[in-house]
C-alpha cells in the first residue's frame, strides 16, 4: 500500500513513518508539512492511504480532504489530531475520513487502524474485479456451460473469491461431488484432493486460503450491513456463523482471535448451492 503523510510536526511524521516501516504496513511514498503543498503531491502520487493532521497552517485537514476528493476520490483518509471537540470530529467524518486517531500517537492504534483500512481497500479491489469479470462474461455466450459450475461461480462472485488462486480448485471438488452424488461425509479433504493432484496438501492450502478470504469479506460485509442478504445467506450456508462473528470482533479490534474455516462444511455448502441454484 502507498501511504502519504501530511503533518506539520516533523517529530510526528518521523514517528508515523517508523511505525509504518517497522510494522510492514506499506510504503511511505511522500510527506508534506502543510495542506497546500500536500494537495499537489496527493494528486501526483495517487497514494492508497493518506494520514492527515486536522490543524495545519495554510490549509486545514478537512479542507484538504474535500478538495483532494473532488479531483481523486479513491484515496482513504485517516485523520490525526489532538482536538477532542465532537463537532470538529463529526466534520472530519463528514469530509470523508475513514478513521480518527487521537494524539499523542499510539503505535498499536495506528497499526490497527491502517490494517483495517488496508483490508477495506483490498476487499473493494476484489469486488471491483468481480464486477468487471461479471460484465465481461455477460457478453459471452454460456449456453453450453455447465449450470452447476455457473451456480458455484455466482456464489463465489457474491462473496468475493472468484479471482482467488483456489477458486478453480473449489469448483473442481464441488463439481466432482455433484456429479458422483457424494458429499464431504464420504471423503476426507485429502482423499478428495488426491483424485486431482499429486500434491493434495498444496491444493488444500489454496482452497483454505481462498475460503478464508470469503470469510473475511463476509465479516466486513456484516459490519457494514448486518441484514445484507449475502451476509445472512452465506455466513451460515458456507461457514459457521460463530466463526464469522469471531472475525467481525477481530476486525473491530475487540479480539485478537480470528475466525476459522471448516473446509468440509465450506465445500458441502458449495455443493448445495451448485445443486440448488443450477
Amino acid at each position: 500500500m502507498k501511504i502519504f503523510i501530511v503533518e506539520d510536526d516533523s517529530n510526528v511524521v518521523k514517528i508515523l513513518e517508523k511505525i509504518i516501516i517497522d510494522r510492514n504496513l506499506g510504503d511511505v511514498v511522500g510527506k508534506a508539512y502543510d495542506g497546500i503543498s500536500a494537495l499537489e503531491d496527493i494528486l501526483k502520487l495517487k497514494p492508497d492511504i493518506v494520514l492527515v493532521d486536522l490543524l495545519m497552517p495554510g490549509k486545514d485537514g478537512i479542507t484538504l480532504i474535500k478538495e483532494a476528493k473532488s479531483f481523486y476520490s479513491d484515496v482513504q483518509y485517516i485523520m490525526i489530531s489532538q482536538v477532542s471537540s465532537k463537532d470538529m470530529i463529526a466534520k472530519a467524518y463528514e469530509s470523508g475520513i475513514e478513521y480518527y486517531i487521537s494524539k499523542p500517537i499510539n503505535a498499536i492504534e495506528v497499526e490497527t487502524v491502517i490494517r483495517k483500512v488496508i483490508e477495506k481497500l483490498q476487499m473493494n479491489k476484489k469486488l471491483d474485479l468481480i464486477q468487471n469479470l461479471f460484465v465481461s462474461d455477460s457478453n459471452v455466450s454460456n449456453e453450453n456451460y455447465d449450470s452447476s459450475i455457473k451456480a458455484i461461480e455466482r456464489v463465489m462472485e457474491r462473496i468475493g473469491i472468484i479471482g482467488e488462486a483456489g477458486s478453480r480448485d473449489i469448483i473442481t471438488l464441488a463439481k466432482y461431488l455433484i456429479d458422483t452424488d457424494q458429499n464431504m461425509s464420504d471423503l476426507t479433504i485429502k482423499e478428495l484432493c488426491n483424485k486431482f493432484t499429486n500434491n493434495p496438501k498444496t491444493m488444500e492450502q489454496r482452497i483454505r486460503r481462498t475460503a478464508t478470504v470469503g470469510l473475511i469479506n463476509l465479516a466486513n460485509l456484516g459490519i457494514e450491513d448486518y441484514m445484507n442478504e449475502i451476509f445472512t445467506e452465506y455466513s451460515n450456508g458456507l461457514y459457521s456463523f460463530e466463526q464469522i462473528k469471531t472475525e467481525m470482533d477481530y476486525i473491530r479490534g475487540k479480539s485478537n482471535k480470528r475466525g476459522k474455516v471448516n473446509i468440509k462444511k465450506f465445500i458441502d455448502g458449495m455443493v448445495y448451492y451448485g445443486k440448488r441454484e443450477s
